[in-house]
């Protein structure tokens, strides 16, 4: 069979250190009777051993030429259903063959991996939790507190919904071709209970998008449009404040103030 070359324009950077899905394994502590979803199989470094433990799995993967190798392969680990699709245009949810949550889990092309997560945000009622190899610097910011360089929109709008837990770093050597980032596993676990959603978490979006956007801007400036700085104020947010000085709980009340004015 023809040597499969990994292609720029999917982002494929296949996983080849046994001792590294053995580690997202222990973490993600598949069993028998769970319902797993895997994002971009690729060559089935982590599909293989998932239905090892599993004895089931559905995966998305884009890349039609992979598809066929990685059947054969599954033959003999379990049942391996193959959706060909991209994630970024999937509905999760309707994959489901009952009602029970996803449990979710990808070496996500780095490339869109910010958008995807936004993707599966919007449907993370039907998902129990998601474990992800990113590049490290989004794995950062998924994990950030406020005050730091990476605390940005990315961490507001997840931790609002997750939590987000950081759990090892990955060598460029762990893949083929090596990605010349380092790369790291992050744990998202759906909040029992969200902080925010429905029109609120549009308003917090809203909020964020505007406040990052310009990140050595205070308060005042970026959210001049939307909010009035006195009323800022009057709800206890100072308004010469810069947006990686907020925390999650500032962001809901802004999010409140911009429904109050309108």
């Amino acid at each position: 069979m023809k040597k499969h070359q990994p292609r720029k324009r999917f982002g494929q950077n296949f996983l080849r250190d046994t001792r590294v899905v053995e580690q997202i394994l222990q973490w993600a502590d598949p069993r028998p009777g769970q319902h797993w979803l895997e994002i971009g199989p690729g060559q089935g470094a982590l599909t293989l051993p998932l239905l090892q433990r599993t004895g089931a799995l559905t995966a998305i993967e884009l890349d039609r030429d992979l598809i066929t190798p990685l059947k054969l392969k599954a033959e003999r680990y379990g049942q391996l259903r193959i959706v060909q699709a991209d994630a970024l245009k999937t509905d999760c949810c309707a994959l489901r063959v009952d009602t029970a949550p996803w449990h979710v889990i990808g070496n996500l092309p780095y490339n869109i991996s910010t958008p995807l997560i936004f993707h599966l945000l919007q449907q993370i009622h039907c998902i129990a939790d998601m474990h992800f190899m990113l590049q490290k610097e989004v794995v950062d910011r998924l994990t950030a507190q406020p005050g730091s360089k990476a605390w940005g929109r990315l961490s507001v709008m997840v931790q609002l919904q997750c939590e987000a837990e950081f759990l090892f770093a990955v060598p460029p050597e762990a893949f083929y071709p090596p990605p010349k980032v380092d790369s790291a596993i992050v744990a998202l676990r759906p909040r029992a209970r969200p902080l925010a959603e429905g029109p609120l978490l549009q308003r917090v979006e809203r909020v964020a998008a505007a406040t990052f956007n310009q990140r050595r801007k205070t308060l005042r400036n970026n959210l001049r449009q939307l909010i009035d700085a006195e009323a800022m104020q009057a709800a206890g947010i100072d308004p010469g404040l810069r947006p990686e000085q907020l925390g999650l709980e500032d962001f809901l009340t802004l999010a409140r103030l911009l429904e109050a004015s309108g």
